[in-house]
């Protein structure tokens, strides 16, 4: 008898019918919170799910991602500016790693190479202007036919000079860097055919050289760089200095942006322009000049300069101002030093490297890779360092590109976006909160308690809504007082934006509260004893939620526009503080739209896409939270 299977009961048929093995549908229906029905109802439109999940990642992007992509508002460097999207700036072309790399000179943000073959490569971005790009190297430099013995890039040209002293130049001429015909010594020496080059460097719009005999010859933009050898003839106070020539006493030259320093044969370092008040000249430590101490090497950053004594120790002098004066403790005494733009970097006795300065762009962070490898060689320049071990492979630091290009002060567009977003993105939902709050407020009271209260709020909401919105916004944000500063100004646009966006919320939930003032739980909880003030709050509001909450959703997107709309006409939160909407404001320039499309495409990109989703999620919430839309 226990054995006997039981005779299935008429609940357990319909179950097996109609139901998903615990219940029925209709049971489950039952069960479910209008909140689960929502969300499952919303979760059921893949465009309000697109909306949500594109929303969400840019959301998080732009409010995670300024504690990794953080921006220094006082930075630019027009060096950097307007750069196309890409991170190439320094892969060295495979061609030239096959033939092996003899020398490498590295630019502001490209690169020129020597293989073992006599071939010049370039890499990198090397466009100057619309007609002018360093990849144009002349043909017979990248056959091999010619025998380059020095190269050297500047900020924009390059040049090389073979064994025969025949010069090669490429990039841009506008300032004479190419006339090194104007130097009347340099001239004079090439027609006697008796100048044997020791070092060859390229500046900033200016061109060095240096021959064996320690003679120096400068040439190019005399106006913006301390082109001249002069003889020294002041007396530094507290040692004897006595009048004397450097031309023909130089052994090494390392050039700033618009100067130059020496490393004299005698173990001692000369600032030999012309500029006596130059930070050069004067933080030039008197030991090195003096030969207190032997110096062995000399570089040169921006605006600094460095040197290496035969003790090991390392001296910094100049105009540094983004630690390039910070010298490190070194495992070992550097033997060579090498200067970037804001930064140094020192090859140690070991083979180990040390880099210190600004570490924008990991320009000063040494690689695990490079301290691993016995480095037999350096080249430094700009923002980039390659490092060469002895098996020959390169390893590489620094400034590889930018993702998503450079603005016309050379600020990475990617790291604006993030950060420009984050105070669009609060300010339109600050904005929202206190439009959302007068507004429910004011439509509570009005819709609920009706009469004299209803009409008079209704008739300033209707003033207020009465008036042209954009126009009076730019008259508000235009009277806000000039020194006001970026942060107070970004707290008042918030205000403005919500006193002039709470109108179509108030209509809202007035309209919503007539209708439920009437039903019959309104009526009962009154017959209760409850008071109007708890009735209003705790049982009507909560029953016009759900309309609400779509439109909030839909007003945000509305003040995040109406902000870049103010920031894009110039009345909003100005630069440097980044916006999306005087991101574009930038951008409003033919040239701009035409050559440095990635400028205006990511903002506007990032912008439309976020705008869109939030529409989308408005339209999903409200499709779920209406009803008639679920055939209910």
């Amino acid at each position: 008898m226990g054995n006997q299977k039981k005779a299935p009961r008429f609940s357990g048929i319909l179950k097996g019918m109609f139901g998903t093995g615990e219940g029925n549908f209709l049971e489950e229906e039952a069960l479910q919170s209008p909140a689960r029905v929502t969300v499952r109802s919303f979760f059921s439109r893949p465009t309000a799910v697109f909306g949500l999940v594109v929303f969400v990642l840019i959301f998080l992007l732009v409010m995670i991602g300024p504690r990794y992509m953080p921006i220094d508002l006082g930075h630019s460097d027009s060096n950097l500016a307007n750069i196309a999207p890409g991170c190439h700036m320094m892969d060295i072309p495979g061609e030239m790693l096959d033939e092996g790399i003899a020398d490498i000179a590295a630019g502001q943000t490209y690169g020129v190479g020597l293989s073992n073959a006599g071939k010049i490569y370039t890499w990198g971005y090397t466009r100057v202007s619309n007609a002018i790009d360093l990849r144009d190297v002349p043909e017979e430099l990248t056959t091999g036919g010619v025998n380059v013995r020095h190269m050297a890039a500047g900020n924009d040209h390059a040049v090389a000079i073979d064994r025969d002293n025949q010069f090669y130049f490429w990039g841009s001429n506008r300032l004479n860097q190419h006339m090194y015909q104007s130097n009347a010594e340099l001239n004079r020496a090439l027609l006697l055919g008796n100048l044997e080059i020791k070092q060859l460097e390229a500046g900033n719009q200016f061109t060095a050289l240096l021959d064996t005999k320690g003679n120096l010859y400068l040439w190019g933009n005399a106006s913006n760089a301390d082109l001249g050898c002069r003889q020294s003839e002041r007396e530094t106070e507290g040692m004897d200095h006595a009048p004397r020539t450097f031309q023909g006493n130089i052994e090494k030259i390392a050039v700033t942006s618009n100067a130059y320093v020496c490393l004299l044969k005698d173990g001692t370092v000369a600032y030999t322009g012309y500029q006596k008040d130059s930070p050069l000249n004067a933080n030039l430590p008197a030991q090195l000049q003096n030969g207190s101490v032997k110096v062995v090497d000399i570089a040169a950053s921006s605006q600094c300069a460095a040197a290496v004594d035969d003790t090991g120790r390392v001296w910094v002098w100049g105009a540094g101002t983004r630690g390039e004066k910070d010298v490190p403790e070194m495992a070992d005494h550097p033997v060579k030093i090498y200067g970037g733009r804001y930064h140094f970097t020192a090859l140690l006795q070991n083979g180990g490297v040390v880099s210190w300065g600004d570490n924008m762009y990991g320009q000063a962070a040494v690689p695990a890779s490079v301290q691993e490898g016995q480095i037999v060689n350096l080249f430094c320049g700009g923002y980039q360092n390659y490092a060469v071990t002895a098996r020959g492979e390169v390893k590489t630091w620094g400034l590889k590109g930018f993702l998503c290009g450079t603005d016309e002060q050379g600020r990475d567009i990617l790291s604006r976006i993030v950060n420009g977003g984050k105070i669009t993105m609060t300010v339109g939902g600050i904005a929202v909160v206190i439009a959302t709050l007068i507004g429910v407020i004011l439509g509570g009271a009005a819709g609920y308690f009706g009469g004299k209260t209803d009409l008079i709020i209704s008739r300033a909401a209707e003033v207020i809504g009465g008036m042209p919105f954009l126009p009076f916004a730019l008259i508000l944000s235009a009277a806000i007082p000039k020194e006001v500063s970026n942060t107070q100004r970004m707290y008042i646009i918030m205000v403005v934006l919500g006193a002039l966006s709470w109108v179509s919320t108030f209509r809202l939930v007035r309209a919503q509260i007539f209708s439920q003032r009437e039903q019959e739980y309104v009526t009962a909880a009154k017959a209760l004893g409850v008071k109007e003030s708890a009735i209003l709050r705790r049982h009507i509001l909560p029953n016009v939620m759900s309309v609400l909450l779509v439109s909030v959703t839909l007003d945000f997107a509305t003040c995040m526009l109406t902000e870049s709309t103010l920031s894009y006409l110039g009345f909003g939160i100005t630069a440097p503080t980044p916006t999306w909407g005087n991101m574009l404001n930038t951008c409003n320039d033919s040239i701009v739209i035409q050559q440095y499309w990635w400028r205006w495409v990511f903002p506007a990109a990032i912008f439309g896409l976020c705008t869109v989703c939030i529409n989308l999620i408005g339209d999903g919430l409200r499709d779920a939270m209406d009803p008639r839309s679920n055939g209910r």
